[in-house]
């Protein structure tokens, strides 16, 4: 479609750019004929039209909200100018303004601020136009520069005045030292221009100055910074003849057409043209017409499929069009734009022969995307020219932007993938994609096949879930340049209900073992997975997995690592046998062991699931015992080893943002190549009795930002009395209660230099149930969240006993889980004192709320955080936030607390929504903020409720749903996410 934008007619006289008609290709021939010229200009020359200069120039602040063909969702700053004051249009560059979605504001010189829209992006080169309102800014007064392609010549001195590596304005300078580059090249998968020459110049600017006017010493912007070396201080700035032209369509109302024939030029020089076999005679008239030039245009690319396919070749050596000669792009430019729907005649040297051939000119913003579709956590768009190109592949295809979600293809790879087909039939184009979607039942499995496009000799196929309740979005996303937004259209209200589940059978295959007893342990291991809709209490994963242990298979009850079910706002499945796949739901969470609970229907299994023997007898060091597990690669395997030790062991704390770690602990540690590695599995006797659960324990990160994770048995004496009492309400176990510190082991040598009496430590090493002699200290203690006592143990308190029993290992404190409170015997400061603990009921341990506003996730403070800290700022936590969102752009950090929005207290969620339901959209809004770190800050941000509306998560008890509270302007609505 050709692209129209919207006008004002100016009022005041016309400035040189309008006055400036010189044509395109009288331009072509001035710019390959102009001399070398070296500038002396004076500096005082030079300083009045800098002051001149500045007036025009600002800096824009901007986010691309969404992934979107070539570009990631990002936040970023840039350089414009004014190119028309009247009507309020700025320059900058495409890579600037973006192929989708965008929102920013330009700050001028004077430090006045107003809101920009985008109303052009070019399909191809590298230059975008902003309008901004000029009776906005009231304290200056706006001038523009003219745009003046003709003057850019080698050896011109310039300036580049703009937004420097985020500076507000720094002016560089340099000289033109190249008019006929080709267009630089960014990498693949990414915006790149093309057919086009390219100025060079050594200006060394940094990231930010895109967007800046090049200007010469009379003030006219003589080229647009586009990019430059990171390995020298060379810079790219584009030629602004293609952006005159299109500043002048706009300003006089007419489309701005583009026309394409699907052919990638490059500029070779002359000796390379002569080996691709071009006549000498064809030379000699090239370079007699164009004395300055030192090659000719050659076919780099001929899209499949596209009007040039069976027509022109790569190495096809460009001579004329239309009959006249062309030496560079700007003339091929010229012609295709004016001919969109009409022919061309080339003649192009192939090896020697002239060869004419009539074209047709398609519209090039036909096959650029304008519109993208959201719809189970991922975006797609229309495969776009763009990418075509640089694989020289047919502009056509459904293109993943951001597989994500249901369509996560790869975990390392989320952008770049080609979708041939869903639910075995064809997806060509994005339309016949989202009929199929339509089609999908939510809650199907369904075959895709699909590649990438670095690598489209391979096709892979995959099963994917239809997940359209967690990610209830099925919209279609439409550009509006008449508004500068995308507009969203809902395909679809309900997705078709889920297809009833009915019972399947499986059937388990016996894991060999020397140890016969134990062979039939593998049925009572199922895989669980789960997948995680959004970040919360830290965990940033999109799916994870590892076997867990059947606790009940008459009730369906799993027991699992919480590095694969850290908390129940996910989505849970159970695999049995590797045949069937089963939904579950999170029924418990332990808040210390590591351990979670699953339960799944067993109506719908069919299969020989058998609940195991647990040992209530607590392993020793040196035990023998059999290890039967599942390998990195969800492999059987089994080792027969022994108990190596039995430490007291914490999780580490992840510095970066805390999530759930185990502690308070003993973590068994065997002498196997095998368990060692293995994820999950457990630890039994000969006769198949589990004695420990073999966990993953997820750790801190390290510094390349990887999770630390490692594997260790845990005792089943410790999780017997627990799972009994789950099980028996039916998976509600509301009231189990916990001592909130955190405690570490003691050795006796330890103990006795801080003070421990000789009687305690006799006392210690005479038990008989005690393998290694220790006392306990506290390590730290949980800040409580708000309506919660504090507790009275301080850190460096030894405990000495527990309701008159000595403390002196793990299972010591099992009284807690029971009892409001506990009589602790401790040592503090040499002095043994008594003190009544409170327990803390576990009730509301787990996240049961969240807020989504300006596209950052907040929640109260989880148990992770209130380990580490020595007071809560506020109940409103930052978990997380989006690229491209007002949150990322204004510098809301996840860990920060909110504690006042507007000069109004907000301690909780609920006073937080009470506050920020009143602010309209598009207004600034302050924000007093404490960082982890309790450091007070205080910022101000600015709403987009088009792209970022408000919304509740929250968790429904009564129904065991999540339910999302969207504030749209017509009220709350509720939507069930499970």
């Amino acid at each position: 479609m050709t692209q129209h934008v919207s006008k004002k007619r100016r009022t005041d006289e016309l400035s040189d750019s309008d006055n400036f008609n010189t044509s395109d290709h009288e331009q072509e021939i001035k710019l390959n004929s102009i001399p070398y010229v070296a500038n002396g200009s004076s500096n005082q020359s030079w300083q009045t039209t800098i002051e001149k200069v500045v007036q025009s120039v600002v800096s824009i602040h901007f986010c691309q909200v969404a992934s979107f063909d070539t570009e990631d969702a990002v936040v970023s700053q840039a350089t414009g100018f004014v190119v028309d004051s009247v009507n309020g249009y700025i320059l900058t560059n495409r890579h600037v303004v973006g192929p989708g979605p965008f929102v920013g504001y330009a700050v001028f010189d004077n430090h006045e601020e107003c809101d920009v829209k985008p109303i052009y992006r070019d399909p191809v080169h590298d230059f975008g136009v902003l309008q901004f309102e000029p009776k906005n800014i009231k304290y200056m007064k706006v001038s523009e520069l003219t745009l003046r392609p003709d003057l850019a010549k080698v050896g011109c001195e310039i300036r580049v005045v703009g937004n420097d590596a985020g500076e507000k304005l720094s002016i560089l300078s340099g000289f033109i030292s190249r008019l006929d580059r080709n267009a630089p090249e960014y990498g693949s998968l990414t915006y790149n221009d093309f057919n086009t020459e390219y100025i060079q110049a050594a200006a060394s600017a940094t990231g930010g100055s895109s967007g800046s006017p090049v200007v010469d010493i009379d003030g006219y912007a003589v080229a647009l910074q586009a990019g430059g070396s990171t390995e020298s201080s060379t810079d790219f700035f584009f030629p602004v003849y293609r952006a005159l032209r299109a500043l002048r369509c706009i300003q006089n109302g007419e489309p701005i057409s583009r026309g394409t024939i699907q052919v990638q030029w490059i500029l070779r020089p002359f000796d390379e043209c002569r080996r691709l076999g071009i006549r000498s005679d064809n030379e000699k008239t090239m370079r007699d017409k164009f004395p300055s030039i030192h090659g000719l245009l050659v076919a780099e690319v001929v899209l499949p499929e596209g009007p040039a396919d069976g027509s022109l070749r790569e190495g096809d050596t460009l001579i004329s069009i239309n009959g006249e000669l062309v030496s560079s792009f700007v003339k091929v430019d010229e012609v295709l734009d004016s001919s969109v729907g009409q022919t061309v005649e080339l003649v192009v040297d192939r090896n020697g022969k002239d060869l004419h051939f009539t074209i047709p000119v398609n519209d090039l913003h036909a096959i650029t995307p304008a519109r993208y579709l959201e719809v189970c956590g991922a975006s797609f768009n229309d495969l776009s020219y763009q990418m075509a190109r640089l694989y020289a592949i047919p502009v056509r295809g459904v293109f993943a932007n951001r597989a994500s979600g249901s369509f996560t293809l790869d975990t390392r790879d989320r952008c770049g993938w080609i979708i041939d087909s869903l639910d075995h039939k064809d997806t060509p184009d994005l339309d016949t994609f989202i009929e199929v979607l339509k089609s999908i039942p939510d809650c199907s499995r369904v075959q895709i096949s699909f590649r990438h496009i670095s690598d489209l000799h391979t096709i892979e196929e995959s099963v994917v879930y239809i997940d359209r309740h967690w990610y209830s979005e099925f919209r279609l996303a439409t550009r509006n340049d008449e508004t500068g937004l995308w507009d969203f259209t809902n395909l679809q209200e309900k997705p078709l209900p889920p297809k009833p589940l009915r019972p399947l059978h499986a059937k388990f295959i016996d894991i060999p073992t020397e140890k016969p007893g134990c062979s039939k342990l593998g049925h009572s291991m199922v895989l669980v997975t789960a997948h995680f809709p959004l970040v919360m209490d830290g965990y940033k994963d999109n799916t994870s997995r590892g076997y867990g242990v059947i606790a009940s298979a008459e009730n369906g009850y799993v027991i699992i690592s919480r590095k694969v079910v850290p908390h129940d706002l996910i989505e849970v499945f159970v695999t049995v046998a590797e045949s069937i796949i089963v939904p579950a739901k999170v029924k418990f969470l332990h808040p210390l062991h590591n351990y979670a609970i699953v339960k799944y229907d067993p109506s719908l299994v069919e299969a020989d699931v058998l609940t195991p023997n647990f040992s209530s007898n607590p392993l020793k060091r040196g035990d023998k015992v059999v290890f039967v597990g599942f390998n990195q690669n969800m492999r059987a395997v089994s080792d027969i080893t022994k108990v190596s030790d039995i430490p007291v062991l914490n999780v580490p704390i992840n510095p970066l943002s805390p999530r759930y770690r185990a502690c308070n602990f003993e973590g068994i540690q065997v002498d196997s190549s095998v368990a060692n590695p293995a994820p999950s599995g457990v630890l039994a006797d000969e006769d198949g009795t589990i004695r420990a659960l073999w966990l993953t324990y997820l750790g801190s990160v390290t510094d390349e930002g990887y999770d630390r994770v490692f594997g260790m048995g845990f005792d089943t004496s410790h999780i017997n009395q627990i799972v009994s009492r789950c099980i028996a309400n039916e998976g509600h176990l509301t009231d189990l209660r916990i001592i909130d510190s955190e405690f570490y082991a003691l050795p006796v040598i330890q103990a006795r230099l801080r003070g421990v009496p000789e009687a305690w430590i006799e006392r210690v090493e005479s038990r008989k149930d005690v393998e290694r002699p220790q006392f306990f200290t506290v390590l730290r203690t949980s800040t409580p969240a708000i309506g919660m006592e504090a507790s009275p143990l301080k850190v460096g308190d030894i405990v000495l006993s527990l309701n008159g029993h000595a403390v002196n290992k793990m299972a010591d404190l099992d009284d807690m889980y029971t009892q409001t409170e506990l009589q602790v015997e401790i040592l503090r400061k040499k002095q043994i004192i008594k003190v009544t603990v409170p327990t803390v009921s576990t009730e509301k341990f787990n996240t049961s709320h969240l807020v989504y506003w300006s596209g950052a996730l907040l929640q109260p403070p989880h148990q992770s955080v209130r380990q580490v800290m020595k007071n809560l700022p506020s109940s409103i936590y930052i978990m997380s936030r989006n690229q491209g969102s007002p949150a990322t752009q204004y510098g809301l950090n996840s860990t920060q607390f909110v504690t006042h929005v507007n000069e109004q207290e907000t301690p909780d969620l609920e006073a937080f929504i009470n506050v920020v339901r009143g602010i309209p959209d598009n207004t600034y809004c302050k924000l007093r903020l404490v960082s982890f770190d309790n450091i007070p800050s205080a910022l101000t941000l600015k709403t987009n409720y088009h792209y970022f509306p408000t919304s509740v998560i929250r968790k429904d008890e009564a129904e065991d749903k999540w339910i999302e509270i969207d504030f749209t302007k017509d009220g709350p609505v509720r939507l069930e996410l499970n």
